[in-house]
Order: structure tokens, then C-alpha cells, then sequence
């Protein structure tokens, strides 16, 4: 049998594999697991509405708006969330509210109403499985006394115990000084108001 691996020819093949083996070897025992980069990345819920910037990056329709805060909405009343991270999410959503309807509660009124309904919300055990808005051509534009209102619907659909049920509100949104769509307020629909 001959020897393959003769000369400098089978050296340099020799060498050759043995780097690629090397190579290869180093290439799998430094892989990094995805799975604990992810978790080293993962962000909660809260912590994501917190860390946002509305400043830099607010939503640019009142559609965008209501569902911004329909999403917030869904994460204060479905998840348990630590009093401080309520507080944060109870200032942040305070951002898309109109200067007029902030100046109707204080800080310290808000957050108690808020955690009152949270603390309702789950003791009916209440949970938010999906909410949505009305089309963007469904949002009802208006003038009044100089300023730019528009009126749009957002809904949640509600689980209790093993039924669902939809909970509508009419929304009412005030463009402010610096064109960015505020909410003015909002109600539930009664059936006679649809």
C-alpha cells in the first residue's frame, strides 16, 4: 500500500486538513448559544413602553395613538407588573394624553385611580386577549374653535373566565402646538350611540 501523504505535495494537504480540523473545532467550542444571547436581549413588556421615546418617536396618526394606547392598556391590565413599573407606564401613556386632560388629575390622583382599576380588572379576573381601532378611513375629522379634533373607535375584546366579550370606546383626540395627535378623552359606546 502506498503511502498518500509522500513529498511535499502530502505535506501540504496534510497540514491543510489538520488546520480545517483545528478550525473547525474552534468554530464549535466558541459558538455562542442563541437561546442566551435572546434571553440577555429580552425586554419585557413594561420595560419596552418605558424605554420609549415619544419625544424622538411619536406616533404620527390618531389611529397610531389609540393603538399605542391599547397596547399599553392590554400590558397594565394582563400582566403583573411591580408598582414601580406601573408608575412608569402610568407617566409614559400620560405623554399621549392632551395638556387639558392631564391638568383634570394630578400625578398621585392618576396613579391611584389607575391602580384601583387594575386591582378591579383582576379581581373579576378580566383579561385583555386582543384589541383593535378603526380604519384609518373610519377616523372622523373636525375643527372647532381653531383647533383640529378627529374621533375614532378602539375596541378591546375581554375575557371573563371562559366568555369574551367586546368593550367599545369612542375616542376624541386634539392635535397640539407641536402637530402631534393628543387624547382629549375617551367613553365607552352605548348601544344606542352606535
Amino acid at each position: 500500500m502506498k503511502n498518500r501523504f509522500k513529498g511535499t505535495k502530502g505535506t501540504i494537504i496534510l497540514i491543510v486538513l489538520v488546520f480545517l480540523v483545528i478550525s473547525y473545532y474552534y468554530y464549535l467550542s466558541n459558538k455562542t448559544n442563541p437561546d442566551k444571547n435572546e434571553e440577555a436581549i429580552k425586554v419585557s413588556s413594561a420595560q419596552e413602553i418605558i424605554l420609549k421615546n415619544y419625544t424622538i418617536n411619536y406616533p404620527p396618526t390618531p389611529k397610531e395613538v389609540v393603538k399605542e394606547f391599547l397596547q399599553i392598556s392590554k400590558v397594565l391590565h394582563n400582566e403583573n407588573l411591580s408598582d414601580e413599573e406601573i408608575n412608569g407606564i402610568a407617566m409614559k401613556v400620560r405623554e399621549l394624553y392632551d395638556d387639558e386632560f392631564i391638568a383634570n388629575k394630578s400625578d398621585d390622583e392618576y396613579l391611584k385611580d389607575l391602580k384601583s382599576e387594575i386591582a378591579t380588572f383582576r379581581d373579576n379576573d378580566y383579561a385583555i386577549t386582543n384589541y383593535y381601532t378603526s380604519s384609518s378611513t373610519d377616523v372622523v375629522y373636525d375643527t372647532v374653535d381653531g383647533y383640529k379634533f378627529a374621533k375614532l373607535y378602539g375596541t378591546f375584546s375581554i375575557r371573563t373566565g371562559k366568555e369574551s366579550q367586546l368593550l367599545q370606546e369612542v375616542f376624541l383626540l386634539r392635535k397640539d402646538a407641536a402637530g402631534h395627535w393628543k387624547i382629549y378623552g375617551w367613553q365607552p359606546v352605548e348601544a344606542s350611540d352606535e
